[in-house]
């Protein structure tokens, strides 16, 4: 049975219920098993790594992934989708709340032994195939550590320090009274030093015959280069057979500070060593030039400042390059440098070991795979992540720190002997000893013994870089190759992954480099690439500046649905970034979902309300219902199918920026526009067939968009699902398990309910109307009160055709007497006049732009209506474009429609609307004031439609024009509340539900609203309760003629086929139980639906078959009376207001008089022992008289009033 629907909701307590729901159910993993033999649908999750608490980032990155593995599901497909970790990640009940459907128990995570076996297998494909180096990295390194900082922790303490700032000279080799002059703050690298770098396109000038420093003028940095100059020291003079000590060109060396020569330490600094490198100034794996221990001291090498700290050096170089006369200024720099989060001690940029896997061969290869893969949006594959794969290095694999997955390299001594290990079976084959986690303290220990006389190999101490595991997690995650092998090979590449645009160089980089190196193909086939979520500032979301809102809080407040769907439709999904901001979030629920909410809680009263008032019950199966011929269902089905059509060819394309604004506006066209217009339909003012066509069209359109939206907004599609269900016919539904959302396809597209020309007329006709409304607000005409006329006017015929199809809505949307179609501006002494756009043209014409304004003003509505067809238009030799320009309507003032009408138009169609007023329409207007305030007042009192109720009404003081309006337009007003409005006083013994005092036209307007009866509004015509007509005959004798209730009161103790013997047995005080019950010679049987016959004649015997034809109809055969109960409710169980007393039955026999009728009436509603009267008027004025004739009452409606008992007086 379909629930009531509440006025109100509190999304975010709605989704927690959902989720009980889901794990009462084990819907997901219900899911999973539904779809087990469908085609696969393969998704990586990752890159594992999130640490501590959430953010938007991940909740962001988390929603794609749901959304489009949602969608794969609902397409036919099985996904699974396993959770992945490093040792953290981010908390499981986030991820549940945010509505995430993620297999947890099924998950795999980096520290697995199984995990870090595959890893050792993917390194010991690569050092087979030879990409496998040991070199150096430069890396932010703690010298109280004796450690290198990875640069994420390097980031984490910086301070703002005094450091050395010195310029030295470098005397050029050609010419040694010509030096270069470089700056640093960090002269403790300067013995390092083995170059100069300029910038290739800056400009440096020579000055006083001596000096170099950078000017914008003279000669470019490229003619430098190649120069070469003397070292400062001696150390490394080697080097200049290598190339040392010559001037370089690159262009990271900036102008902001310096003299735009940078010395080159390149085992101290990153870029020195790239662009040393570059020069082949220094090769990969020769030993590094790296004069400094892990304590931070210079080593023998450096003979003059051998054993010192490197900072307390700084100032005996300082001293040393003085003495050399090679320093040419030494003062003090103030910057913020990074400190050890650990130690509190400065770090420096150091040389360290590390093993590379090499990258820079295969680039092409990269860029062929990368090629292979799809994109969204494109732009990323080709411009960032396609220019990072161009400039590709070798790959630092190494780290040095304890937890993590070893680097399986056995290494001698001298690392000249070097055996790689892929495999726990290999580990034992050549250690002998069985190992079956592969964490440091179970295999540090173990040796290999040397093969080459070198003793035993050592595993060597570094671990993987992170993103190794990460780049691995394809093949680790199934345990390939050792397991799975052909379940991974058949589902190779992946069909989908996502993740931020930050991962173009981490996960996305390292999944292609090892896919590539290892199978020469790209990991997946499609990537969502996102955004990043900053601050509604602009800023980066930090935890110590709180400058973003908790993301559970904000799920607390608005819901998961409202925050995953305004993350999605916004421009982050378009790998944009995204100001995060709590009111947008806010308006999702006020925009989308309240409106989406309010259209299913209308469905389902008026679905209520059909039941309650004709007695049909709503089933809806798509195979067997009726086409409408209504014009507004035909358009919002079309635009339903449309809109399917278009989801699934954009979700196919993994579009999901082009997906979610269409569906949002689906939620305005079904709310403001389909509900808004056919509300009358709905409610059953047309007829029941028309309503039941608006319903159907309703329900169906709305069951749609749940299954849509499914993926997006998980919660409230289930929600709404939950209740809808139940008005679904069973024989309709394909899926043998239906009892969530989420385990039902995606409706399919319906190509006969489309039609495109109904969707372009009724789009013709939101511009009219939204036109309409525009001007409405600007002449401040509130759409209650009536105009005269509007006028549409259009170039194209078929246009005002489609306008004219529409032409009810149009009237009452807008609230006008008369549409007028014309294609003839001119009749109307409309031209077009031109405002130029102040802060484009103000910007771009500067000086001209007073005298072009004045230009612009003058143009004729000829020479506008040119522009608006070419879209350029020159104007005191100026060029202008639609950008430039605001085109508006005005009338001819000579015209007399310039005070008749006002303008309004878009790109296509011109509005006028008639502005003069009109007495009889201001007057209209006033009642649909009154209207609105009795509209408010009920849903304030949380009254439904469906509630019985009367209206009272006061306007004081009296005799003025409000009452007068109010008088005049009773009718009109009972058509819309659907509620008799009467003049007070009220009743004392009315139930009062609310009353209110407001003002209206400067009168005070009162109005009260009391308890009505389910008959108050109008007067029944003939018995409230069903009834059947009986002739009798047992034994071949007569037994007379009666008539038998089927209910009473009405909806309450309906008969059956063996009440209906008893009931007839009692009434012709008939002992035979074997009665049998004919209508036009066919006998009822017990399964009968004895409401069906209601009104007509049934012949009762206890013979075989009927004797002779019985009348299919007949009037009442006894004088009744209808009884509504006015001020109280019915007791005993009994729940109908309104019932049927017969006043003689059989015909001629047991006639009631007044006592009679006290008592049959109290007893009817379950009030035996109450004290009752019983008036003839519902003011309850009128009483009965005693000495009525009862038999005068027929057909009459009397009104049962119940007097308080002692105990409630």
């Amino acid at each position: 049975m379909v629930e009531p629907v509440p006025e109100s909701i509190n999304f975010p307590s709605e989704e927690e219920k959902i989720l009980r729901f889901w794990q009462e159910r084990d819907c997901f993993q219900e899911c999973l098993k539904q779809s087990k033999n469908r085609p696969r649908y393969t998704f990586y999750d990752g890159p594992p790594f999130a640490t501590g608490l959430p953010h938007y980032g991940h909740i962001l990155a988390g929603t794609i992934k749901d959304i489009v593995t949602r969608f794969a599901h609902q397409s036919g497909f099985h996904v699974d989708r396993r959770f992945g970790w490093d040792c953290h990640g981010l908390p499981v009940a986030t991820v549940r709340r945010m509505g995430r459907w993620i297999d947890f128990k099924n998950d795999y995570k980096t520290l697995y032994p199984w995990f870090m076996e595959t890893v050792w297998w993917v390194f010991k494909q690569l050092y087979d195939k030879g990409l496998v180096y040991r070199g150096v990295k430069v890396m932010p390194f703690s010298t109280a550590c004796n450690t290198p900082l990875s640069n994420f922790e390097s980031h984490q303490n910086y301070k703002d320090v005094q450091d050395p700032s010195v310029i030295v000279s470098f005397p050029l080799v050609e010419s040694e009274n010509v030096s270069l002059i470089a700056w640093t703050t960090t002269p403790w690298t300067l013995p390092s030093n083995l170059a100069l770098c300029v910038n290739p396109e800056f400009l440096y000038v020579q000055v006083k015959g001596e000096r170099f420093f950078l000017k914008n003028e003279e000669f470019p940095g490229k003619d430098l280069k190649g120069k070469k100059y003397k070292p400062l020291f001696h150390y490394f003079s080697k080097c200049a057979e290598k190339g040392a000590f010559q001037v370089v060109t690159d262009n990271y060396v900036k102008e902001e500070e310096g003299t735009g020569v940078v010395h080159q330490a390149p085992y101290f600094g990153a870029d020195d060593y790239r662009v040393c490198t570059e020069y082949n100034i220094i090769q990969r794996d020769q030993t590094p030039i790296c004069p400094v221990d892990a304590s931070g001291c210079f080593t023998s090498e450096v003979t003059d400042f051998a054993g010192q700290y490197v900072k307390d050096a700084d100032k005996n170089i300082i001293k040393l390059l003085k003495e050399k006369g090679r320093l040419v200024n030494a003062s003090t720099f103030k910057h913020n440098y990074p400190f050890c989060w650990r130690s509190d001690t400065p770090l420096i940029y150091k040389a360290v070991p590390s093993w590379f896997v090499r990258v820079e061969h295969m680039v092409d290869k990269l860029l062929d795979c990368n090629g292979k893969c799809y994109w969204v949006p494109e732009f990323v594959r080709e411009k960032r992540f396609g220019n990072w794969l161009r400039d590709a290095r070798d790959w630092a694999i190494s780290r040095n720190r304890y937890w993590g997955t070893p680097i399986p390299l056995w290494v001698s001594d001298d690392f000249e002997e070097v055996v790689c290990v892929g495999s726990m079976a290999e580990l034992e084959e050549v250690t002998g000893v069985k190992v079956t986690d592969l964490h440091r303290e179970n295999i540090d220990s173990l040796t290999i013994p040397s093969r080459c006389g070198k003793g035993v190999l050592r595993r060597i101490t570094e671990v993987f870089d992170c993103w190794f595991e990460s780049g691995s997690m394809p093949y680790a995650q199934v345990h390939y190759p050792f397991e799975n092998r052909k379940e991974f090979e058949d589902t190779f590449p992946a069909d989908f992954i996502a993740e931020g645009i930050d991962q173009t160089r981490g996960w996305f980089y390292t999944l292609l480099v090892l896919s590539t190196a290892l199978f020469g193909k790209p990991p997946f086939k499609n990537v969502i690439v996102n955004g990043l979520v900053l601050a509604s500032d602009g800023q980066k979301m930090s935890k110590r500046k709180k400058n973003y809102p908790d993301p559970g809080v904000i799920v607390q407040n608005y819901g998961a649905d409202a925050l995953r769907l305004y993350l999605i439709n916004s421009p982050v999904v378009r790998a944009e970034n995204l100001r995060f901001k709590e009111e947008g979030v806010r308006d999702v629920l006020k925009d989308v979902f309240l409106p989406w909410y309010n259209a299913y809680r209308f469905l389902v009263q008026n679905v209520q309300r059909l039941q309650k008032e004709e007695e049909i019950q709503f089933l809806y199966n798509e195979n067997t219902v009726k086409q409408s011929d209504n014009i507004m269902d035909k358009w919002i089905q079309s635009f339903t199918q449309s809109l399917i059509q278009f989801f699934k060819a954009e979700m196919d394309a993994y579009r999901l920026y082009t997906v979610v604004p269409r569906l949002v506006k689906f939620v305005d066209m079904l709310t403001n526009w389909y509900v808004r217009t056919n509300r009358r339909r709905l409610k059953g003012e047309s007829g029941t067939e028309d309503c039941l066509w608006a319903l159907e069209t309703l329900f169906s359109v709305l069951f749609s968009m749940c299954r849509l939206m499914a993926p997006f907004t998980p919660f409230i599609t289930e929600m709404m699902y939950q209740n809808l269900r139940h008005l679904i016919d069973p024989a309709s539904v394909e899926e043998k398990d239906s009892n969530s959302i989420h385990y039902l396809m995606l409706p399919q597209v319906r190509d006969n309910l489309i039609d495109k020309r109904i969707e372009s007329a009724v789009s013709q006709m939101q511009s009219v109307i939204e036109l309409g409304r525009v001007i409405r607000d600007r002449k401040t005409l509130p759409v209650k009160y009536p105009l005269k006329e509007v006028v549409v006017i259009h170039q194209d015929p078929e246009a005002l055709k489609d306008i004219q199809s529409l032409e009810k809505y149009i009237l009452e949307e807008l609230n006008v007497r008369q549409l007028t179609l014309s294609t003839d501006k001119d009749k109307y002494g409309i031209r077009l006049r031109a405002e130029p756009d102040h802060m484009v043209l103000g910007k771009r014409l500067k000086g001209a732009f007073k005298a072009v304004t004045a230009s612009i003003k003058e143009l004729t509505s000829e020479q506008l209506e040119a522009f608006q067809k070419t879209g350029s238009i020159v104007v005191d030799g100026h060029e202008l474009h639609e950008e430039d320009l605001r085109l508006m309507y005005t009338f001819d003032q000579t015209s007399d429609s310039a005070a008749q009408y006002e303008a309004h138009s878009d790109a296509q169609v011109l509005v006028l609307l008639d502005v003069t007023p009109d007495q009889s329409m201001v007057d209209e207007g006033v009642a649909r004031e009154v209207i609105n305030r009795i509209q408010k007042l009920r849903k304030k009192a949380h009254l439904v439609p469906s509630d019985d109720i009367l209206v009272y009404y006061r306007c004081q003081p009296e005799g003025e024009y409000l009452g007068s309006v109010i008088e005049a337009h009773t009718d009109f007003i009972l058509a819309t509340t659907k509620a008799p409005l009467l003049p007070f006083p009220v009743p004392k013994t009315a139930s009062v539900i609310i009353e209110e005092k407001t003002q209206l036209k400067g009168s005070d307007l009162e109005f009260t609203i009391v308890k009505g009866s389910s008959l108050s509004q109008t007067k029944p015509n003939g018995p409230v309760c069903a009834y059947i007509n009986l002739r009798v005959k047992v034994d071949n004798k007569e037994q007379g003629k009666g008539v038998v209730l089927l209910e009473n009161p009405r909806g309450d103790n309906r008969l059956d086929l063996d009440k209906l013997r008893k009931v007839c047995s009692s009434i012709f005080g008939i002992n035979n139980t074997q009665l049998r019950f004919f209508s036009d010679q066919s006998e009822l049987t017990s399964s009968a639906d004895l409401q069906a016959y209601s009104g007509k004649t049934l012949l009762v015997t206890s013979g075989p078959s009927p004797p002779g034809a019985v009348p299919t109809a007949d009037t009442l055969l006894c004088p009744y009376v209808n009884l509504l109960l006015w001020n109280a409710v019915p007791a005993e169980c009994q729940a109908g207001d309104a019932g049927t007393l017969l006043l003689v039955n059989p015909v001629g026999r047991n006639e009631l008089d007044h006592s009679s009728l006290l008592s049959e009436a109290a007893k009817l509603f379950g009030l035996r022992g109450r004290r009752i009267k019983l008036y003839l008027d519902h003011h309850l004025t009128s009483e009965l008289p005693a000495e009525s004739s009862v038999k005068s009452l027929h057909t009459k409606t009397l009104f049962v009033r119940v007097f308080p008992t002692t105990a409630e007086a």
